[in-house]
């Protein structure tokens, strides 16, 4: 199993971008979770949430547009109450509040090296 790396974001550059492009569409709690060693299916996890339909649209198609490469494979769409973008080693969850309130995210995966993002500077918690 790979170590993390005290701040695995700096050391990703497309982990960075879809974050700085899910800022851009004023994201709100915002976590990056190193899920390497966790997980089979990837490496990483990338959660937000916007406060509306339009503003979850708005942040997933921000990163769709930004990104080289396009996900992988695209969920939820239809219904923007909770859209999965996956890109082999990311796996962006983009959620409504109430979604991401019920699903919870970040404590089934609590084992894992979080680090949370605010407008202000990042702060990292280790499990």
């Amino acid at each position: 199993m790979p170590e993390p790396s005290p701040d695995f974001v700096s050391d990703l550059p497309l982990l960075k971008q879809i974050l700085d492009l899910a800022f851009e569409k004023k994201a709100v709690e915002l976590v990056a979770m190193d899920v390497r060693g966790l997980s089979s299916f990837t490496d990483f996890f990338i959660i937000c949430s916007g406060d509306s339909e339009p503003q979850v649209k708005a942040i997933t198609d921000n990163i769709r547009r930004g990104t080289p490469q396009k996900p992988h494979h695209l969920e939820g769409y239809e219904n923007l109450n909770w859209v999965l973008l996956d890109y082999f080693d990311i796996v962006v969850h983009v959620f409504g509040k109430d979604e991401r309130d019920y699903y919870n995210i970040e404590k089934l995966w609590a084992d894992a090296p979080m680090t949370e993002f605010s407008h202000e500077a990042p702060e990292t918690t280790d499990h």
